[in-house]
């Protein structure tokens, strides 16, 4: 079965040490890691910011006062999925360092995970749906070559 189609932006907001993150993101892998992803075509915005702007991000739109790993932001799922996956540099780069992965391995799994709420997942309503949505993340990994991030 082939994947779904994507149009992919991919953008890069004002970080100060942006080598190892375009690094661990080229084009064509962060279009490999959402199409494997998706139920449907799709038309979707990454951003990598520092960690002022995904405070702010997080504070407007989730009245939460910290950065997060990944926001989504998804405003269609039928007939495109229309979204946009907005990644803090710098949280991501902590986590990667915490749990001892690679700094790829972990924008990959954050990537997946944010392309599965634009399509109406969620792991916040209830435990089983926190334990169906990671056993799907689970699976699209592992097709990927990406390690249980659980």
């Amino acid at each position: 079965m082939p994947l779904p189609t994507l149009s992919l932006s991919l953008q890069f907001g004002e970080l100060t040490d942006a080598a190892p993150h375009r690094a661990a993101l080229p084009r064509h892998k962060v279009s490999r890691w959402i199409r494997h992803a998706l139920d449907a075509d799709a038309e979707i915005t990454v951003r990598i910011v520092d960690a002022e702007e995904g405070q702010s991000l997080n504070r407007d739109y989730r009245q939460k006062d910290y950065a997060t790993n990944v926001l989504t932001f998804d405003y269609a799922t039928e007939p495109v999925v229309m979204a946009d996956l907005v990644l803090c540099a710098p949280v991501v780069a902590r986590e990667a360092a915490e749990l001892g992965k690679p700094l790829a391995e972990h924008y990959a799994h954050l990537l997946v995970h944010g392309t599965l709420h634009a399509q109406g997942w969620d792991h916040e309503t209830s435990e089983s749906d926190a334990e169906e949505m990671e056993a799907r993340e689970t699976e699209i990994l592992a097709g990927l070559g990406v390690p249980n991030p659980y």
